[in-house]
């Protein structure tokens, strides 16, 4: 199959104007393909050759201008165009399409709690190729009218109003190119409204027998959707889920010029989901994991309200204004990152969610942007050459440091500024594409500021900042010396603080400071009156993107009072500065874990307990800590769980008691607690063992080799949801039996059944800590079994390969060999290719951390 060109795309929007498409898809015709129709209408600007993309199961026919074309002419994903005169065209496709089990184009699931089935697409990149005929890239943008055969019992959603226009007959006559004539037999045919302007990976349907939750607000249909056996979850949230969506439609419209562009807005939770949510107009789909069926903390219920406020800014940023080519995929999600994390502080209850991002999804950005495969927020172009390429980019880069910068942008632009650029960005280029020089351009329109000197410094140069703070003081006064590793210039606070005279483990504030860092890598100083305070913190507030350190009187400072610092957020951020202290081998990770035992039990925003827990576990004791010293830690773990667990009995915080119990569980080197649990149902002093606390306990029992296969499959059979299938693989992987992994191990890469979901369940439980002697034999045939299974399954999977089942407790120099000589020395998908690399790159990482 080929890629698109960045040429090729620039030459072709030069020679085509995309007027219409007319789809039809008929999801009656079977289990494995789906019939699509499509009819496209184009103007050629001259005389010419183009081709258009799709990758069909079958071509039955093409006809251009009403002359037949061969389907054999199909050369990979790409059928030519030969001869075109200037003027008008239309070409027409009938093809059938396979279904998928990736979650790329048109993914099939089959509920197996009730044998009903539903039907999504994700057509992001090149996967539209997968439905429909279309010429794919984002520039070309076109209406798009559909319709969709489905059977009875199923409902249609798509990108705009959807009505059933037709009922199956008992002799349905199918469908042509049109969508006309009558549904088949035990069929309804439904007629999407003509949508706006649209790139062809925005367009999107979902089908099958959904439980809807409809609604009105501003004059607007809104709705939300999951499977029907998800339904009682649906029900118990749907008031917070449209609440948030409302407050966030509204907060939106005070912000933005242009109104909501399109007719409807409906919010699918659908199964196997790749990503966290798709910003498809009209029609936001999301992992259905955000319809919860077990307790869930209060964090993660404002996580997944940033997930709605970040689609929902998709709308006006990337659906409205879309971006020209892929080297500007920033301009989509850093934009929708920023803005669901402001929005919702704004709009709704939850008002301190840049302490969530401070603390997790910053980090994410900063471990990015400081591996070999690091990029620009906004990259070069050259750099981008192609959509392989440009797939690449989805990562910490373009979502937490893009937002990061933009965060940042704000702080020295000012929000009233920001947002007439904003505004004049969409009036400008709104229904179209745009690049970053117009949005820079928008945003220099509305200030005096050089915002183009501010992009180059920002958005086209790699790496992270570090700056140390150096302090020398009299009893006077205090001069605070900046030394500035970088090369941007960084508008931020810092915070000082002194003990409380009533309570010297806690923490008081003077004035903050503002700073104002010139771009030049250089030393800063500044000189204060009094003296000198017991913590000073550089970017206090978290509005700039760097890492920091402490001097050493305010680590002695913090490592005594941490929990007594009065804002979440100057926590965060000395927090983040310990961790890259750790990963930089400038703190032992067991100093990091005793400022967690400290200091965690006293910690009263959850936000900050969840993440570092996240990283004391996921990071120190599995990786960063040789396997001799692990017992130490995952006693310490135990430790600080159980006084979390004491702290929460009264049960006025149940959001830190189960963040306590599943750490409890994952750090447990004895079964006899946990089977206790598992036995009985329940924790002492709650809470009851929900399916999300049973399959973690049962995984847990599982890696200590302290279950059987049947006591696996018979809790599959109380619990035999997806959830539950994905449990059971997760646990039949994580035995510590030869004949157990073996089986897991064909599952992954002999045999191509598995779904996305399934494969990355069988693959977490695989890798285990405990069991590396019983795997060694497996690491080096991860890496050519990995490569042949990206090229038969395709991105999707080669993502959760390297993602999931890339051995990640094998930290040691052979293992590192066996990967970098793959790497030389192997073709491989871009996809894979990226992350074996960056999965290098940590595993160098963590033997430096070990020394």
């Amino acid at each position: 199959m080929s890629v698109l060109t960045r040429d090729e795309a620039q030459t072709r929007a030069l020679f085509l104007d995309v007027h219409r498409y007319t789809i039809a898809l008929d999801l009656t015709t079977g289990e494995d393909t789906f019939d699509s129709r499509t009819l496209i209408r184009f103007t050629a600007r001259t005389a010419g050759d183009t081709f258009v993309e799709l990758k069909p199961a079958t071509l039955r026919s093409v006809t251009l201008d009403g002359q037949p074309l061969d389907p054999a002419g199909l050369d990979g994903n790409r059928l030519a165009l030969r001869g075109l005169t200037a003027g008008e065209h239309e070409l027409r496709v009938d093809a059938a399409m396979r279904y998928s089990r990736t979650g790329e184009g048109m993914h099939r699931f089959t509920d197996p709690t009730d044998g009903a089935t539903y039907v999504y697409t994700q057509m992001f990149m090149e996967d539209v190729q997968r439905v429909f005929a279309a010429f794919d890239q984002p520039d070309l943008k076109s209406v798009f009218e559909l319709t969709v055969t489905a059977p009875a019992d199923w409902t249609v959603l798509g990108n705009s109003i959807a009505e059933r226009t037709s009922t199956g007959t008992g002799t349905g006559t199918g469908t042509d190119e049109t969508g006309t004539g009558t549904a088949p037999a035990d069929a309804h045919r439904w007629t999407l409204a003509p949508t706006p302007l649209l790139s062809t990976y925005l367009v999107a349907v979902a089908a099958g027998p959904w439980h809807s939750i409809r609604t009105e607000h501003a004059g607007l249909p809104f709705g939300i959707h999951c499977r029907r056996s998800l339904a009682p979850h649906l029900d118990t949230d749907a008031e917070e889920i449209l609440g948030i969506t409302r407050a966030c439609y509204d907060r939106y419209h005070e912000k933005f010029a242009e109104p909501y562009p399109f007719d409807s807005y409906d919010q699918a939770f659908v199964p196997e989901f790749n990503a966290g949510a798709m910003e498809n107009p009209g029609l936001v789909t999301f992992r259905e994991e955000y319809v919860y069926r077990s307790a869930v903390t209060d964090t993660e219920r404002q996580t997944r309200a940033v997930v709605i406020a970040h689609e929902m800014a998709h709308m006006w940023f990337g659906d409205l204004v879309t971006l020209t080519w892929w080297d500007d995929i920033w301009l989509n999600e850093s934009f929708a990152e920023y803005m669901g994390y402001q929005i919702l502080t704004e709009a709704t209850r939850f008002t301190d969610t840049w302490v969530d991002f401070g603390i997790g999804r910053k980090a994410w950005g900063y471990d990015a942007d400081q591996r070999p495969s690091t990029h620009p927020v906004a990259p070069d172009p050259d750099a981008v050459p192609d959509t392989a390429a440009a797939l690449l980019n989805f990562d910490g880069i373009s979502y937490a440091k893009g937002a990061s910068a933009l965060r940042q942008l704000v702080a020295w632009l000012g929000e009233k500024d920001f947002f007439a650029g904003i505004n004049i960005h969409f009036a400008r280029h709104k229904f179209a594409n745009a690049t970053l020089a117009d949005f820079i351009d928008s945003l220099a329109h509305a200030t005096d500021r050089d915002v183009h000197a501010w992009a180059a410094q920002w958005l086209r140069t790699t790496g992270v900042d570090t700056l140390t703070p150096h302090i020398t003081a009299t009893d006077t006064r205090w001069t605070l010396d900046i030394t500035h590793d970088g090369s941007r210039p960084h508008r931020l606070t810092l915070g000082s603080y002194d003990p409380d005279p009533a309570d010297p483990t806690r923490l008081t504030a003077r004035d903050p400071i503002d700073l104002d860092l010139p771009g030049t890598g250089t030393s800063t100083a500044t000189t204060h009156p009094g003296p000198r305070p017991a913590l000073a913190v550089l970017n206090d507030g978290d509005l700039s993107y760097a890492k920091v350190r402490l001097d050493s009187a305010s680590w002695d400072t913090a490592l005594h009072a941490l929990s007594g610092i009065p804002d979440p957020l100057t926590r965060a951020v000395i927090w983040n500065a310990a961790r890259d202290m750790v990963r930089d081998g400038e703190l032992a990770p067991t100093a990091y874990l005793d400022a967690a035992r400290a200091h965690l039990p006293h910690e009263t925003d959850l936000a900050l307990v969840q993440g570092v827990l996240a990283f004391a576990a996921g990071q120190i004791t599995d990786r960063y800590l040789t396997p001799q010293d692990r017992p130490a830690a995952l006693a310490t773990l135990t430790d600080l769980t159980r006084d979390l667990l004491r702290r929460t009995e009264d049960g006025n915080n149940p959001g830190l008691r189960l963040t306590a119990v599943r750490h409890f569980i994952d750090a447990a080197t004895q079964p006899g607690t946990l089977q206790e649990w598992l036995d009985s149902g329940s924790i002492p002093g709650g809470p009851e063992l929900d399916p999300e606390l049973r399959w973690r306990t049962l995984t847990r029992l599982a890696v200590l080799g302290a279950v059987t296969p049947t006591t696996i499959d018979t809790e599959l059979d109380h619990d035999p949801s997806a959830t539950g299938q994905e449990g059971a693989a997760r646990c039949h992987a994580a035995l510590p039996d030869p004949d157990s992994k073996a089986q897991a191990w064909a599952r992954l890469f002999d045999s191509d059944n598995l779904s996305n979901y399934l494969f990355a369940a069988t693959a977490q439980g695989f890798w285990q800590p405990e069991q590396t002697d019983l795997v060694k034999e497996y690491v080096p045939r991860f890496y050519p079994e990995a490569v042949a299974l990206a090229d038969r399954r395709g991105p999707a999977i080669a993502d959760a390969a390297g993602r999931y089942a890339f051995p990640l407790h094998a930290i040691d120099e052979e293992s590192l060999h066996l990967g970098q000589k793959c790497l030389d020395s192997t073709e491989m998908i871009p996809a894979l290719r990226r992350k074996i690399a960056d999965q290098l790159d940590d595993l160098r990482r963590a033997l430096r951390v070990r020394g």
